[in-house]
């Protein structure tokens, strides 16, 4: 279980500091000037909270807009359709954010059983002649054909999106871990606790037998341990490298490490002790002294023999007692680690650059690092420091989230694989995944769940050349792929898209449907804005609206027959090719 935040002298000064810069311009004492050690007449967590409440306000007045209804359809879905435009501009965001928590998820479940790590036989593809064998029992590609008929049609648009962005922060890779049941399991996990604990994510990453492999923790032996995990545990998936305040930024104004490699030796023993699920069996391998055959059907199992017994002092003041258990000594990780300060903002601002903007203000990290560490925002949350949902819904109602005016650095690149569903939500469409993995998804950069490496497809302080801006997603982006995104819009619009794939189960094509913009093709003005509508949230300069309009009216019945579908696909083609349209803002 998580622990309530407690009001130590250290995150008490931290917050000081952060409050100032969340108060969205409330005029509190103690937050001007005045000596560092001096405490304001109301606390930093009591400024946080009202700059919150005053924020809450102001929100559950009205319906959306059309552009507010399509920012949050940009932030929590994996892109705006016209039906889902029409339902947000019925309410407020905090009511459909709400009633996306109790949606039913949807999870994976295409691809093989678990039948080729019980096996007994010299070669299960083989021996059994099972069609597309590496497919089905080996790859992620039946989860892609999940994720994309669940980001293109299915009706839990939050809990995906947020269980993506969790993958992308505690990093698998089929690059390196073969096995479509294991990680199908792996990414149902994220699917299951999305709206739970952080502690939760982290400690069913540390017991995914998927991730054991990856990053050698199975197996792991107590008298030299591999590193491996320990160090990813600590730089990547809770606290990383540098000491941070809590709205972000460096403390102390300079990079101060959060470990050393001695700490990251103490972690790697205290995580030793662990083995696969029992259930594996092959020709070259039988359970020996504790020790399992490989198998990705549930948690790791403790194995005591190999679990290091001494005390291990952990960051803060936890340690691992002499003669822990690994179950007791992985609590007191994980203890650790949900204690520490860089805990919030670290995590906060990785789901704030998913979610909603590259380059959050410090006072946006630190109201999401508030609702974080307490486990609350406003009547959403359990009280228990690293609830999702509170957190979540803090990133999706802040003031930076919400209004029709966000500042000119406001917004985030569309990774390819939002890049894809959104065109298509946009536009009708449907798809099985298969063609945005090998083809598209690979001529993009990002071919979903085989990563290359534990850093993800980007690093999240990727730097926008010739600026002073974050842009993660620009990691990704070249000349190459900047053409491919184009060439994928003139697929669907212009080429018809890909038909149903023979390959796939409960098979669907890669297509688009623009026979609805039919009914108002005959108006070229009329048309674009309501493509534009769809495609930008009705935001256009007025030169870029006529250019469109122009072209679009220039098919006319003397050259082309079927001059009202062509001017529906030149629309199309020109919204969503366009640079608008690349940048969610």
């Amino acid at each position: 279980m998580g622990k309530k935040i407690g009001g130590t002298p250290r995150l008490r000064r931290s917050w000081k500091r952060a409050a100032c810069a969340a108060m969205l311009g409330l005029a509190l004492a103690g937050c001007g000037g005045g000596n560092e050690g001096s405490e304001p007449s109301a606390s930093a967590d009591e400024a946080v909270a009202m700059a919150e409440d005053a924020q809450a306000a102001r929100l559950k007045g009205g319906s959306l807009s059309v552009l507010g209804a399509y920012r949050l359809a940009d932030q929590a879905t994996f892109g705006a359709s016209e039906k889902l435009l029409t339902e947000l501009g019925k309410g407020t965001a905090e009511q459909w954010i709400n009633s996306q928590f109790v949606v039913a998820a949807s999870r994976y479940a295409s691809g093989g059983t678990n039948a080729i790590h019980t096996y007994t036989g010299s070669d299960f593809c083989a021996d059994n002649g099972t069609a597309n064998c590496w497919n089905f029992y080996y790859s992620s590609q039946p989860l892609a054909w999940d994720f994309y008929r669940n980001a293109v049609s299915g009706n839990d648009q939050l809990r995906q999106r947020v269980a993506l962005a969790l993958s992308q922060i505690n990093v698998v890779s089929q690059l390196e871990v073969e096995g479509t049941y294991g990680l199908r399991n792996w990414h149902n996990n994220f699917i299951t606790n999305a709206f739970g604990n952080y502690r939760t994510v982290l400690k069913k990453v540390a017991l995914s037998p998927v991730m054991g492999d990856y990053l050698n923790n199975v197996n792991n032996n107590k008298t030299a341990p591999n590193e491996n995990f320990a160090r990813e545990l600590l730089q990547l998936f809770a606290i990383g490298t540098c000491e941070l305040e809590q709205d972000g930024s460096l403390k102390g104004g300079k990079c101060q490490a959060t470990y050393d490699n001695a700490r990251v030796r103490e972690y790697a023993f205290a995580l030793t002790g662990w083995t696969y699920p029992p259930g594996g069996k092959s020709a070259w391998c039988a359970p020996r002294n504790g020790i399992n055959c490989r198998f990705y059907d549930g948690d790791m199992v403790a194995r005591p023999a190999a679990h290091d017994s001494a005390t291990r002092k952990l960051l803060g003041t936890v340690s691992v007692p002499a003669g822990s258990t690994a179950e007791a000594a992985l609590e007191s990780v994980l203890d650790s680690l949900m204690a520490h300060p860089n805990m919030a903002p670290f995590i906060g601002r990785q789901l704030i650059q998913h979610l909603v903007t590259s380059n959050p203000s410090a006072g946006y990290v630190a109201r999401v690092s508030y609702a974080f560490n307490t486990g609350r925002y406003g009547r959403i949350g359990t009280g228990v420091k690293g609830d999702l949902r509170a957190t979540v819904t803090a990133i999706l109602l802040d003031q930076e989230a919400r209004g029709d005016s966000p500042p000119a650095q406001a917004g985030r690149l569309r990774e390819p694989v939002q890049f894809f569903a959104g065109v298509l939500r946009a536009l009708n469409g449907t798809t099985d995944g298969e063609p945005l993995t090998w083809w598209w998804g690979e001529a993009l950069g990002q071919h979903v769940f085989r990563p290359p490496s534990v850093f993800n497809y980007y690093r999240p302080d990727y730097p926008v050349a010739g600026t002073q801006l974050q842009g993660p997603q620009f990691g990704i982006l070249n000349a190459n792929t900047g053409l491919a995104r184009i060439n994928y819009v003139n697929y669907l619009v212009n080429w018809g898209g890909s038909a149903a794939s023979t390959n796939v189960p409960n098979a669907l094509p890669t297509q688009v449907n623009l026979d609805p913009f039919l009914l108002d093709a005959s108006d070229p003005a009329k048309l674009v804005d309501r493509m534009v509508r769809v495609g930008l949230g009705g935001r256009i300069t007025p030169a870029a609206r006529q250019t469109i309009i122009n072209a679009v009216a220039a098919w006319t019945a003397s050259n082309s027959s079927s001059y009202l579908k062509e001017r529906v696909k030149t629309a199309a083609y020109l919204v969503f090719a366009s640079p608008q349209y690349q940048i969610a803002r």
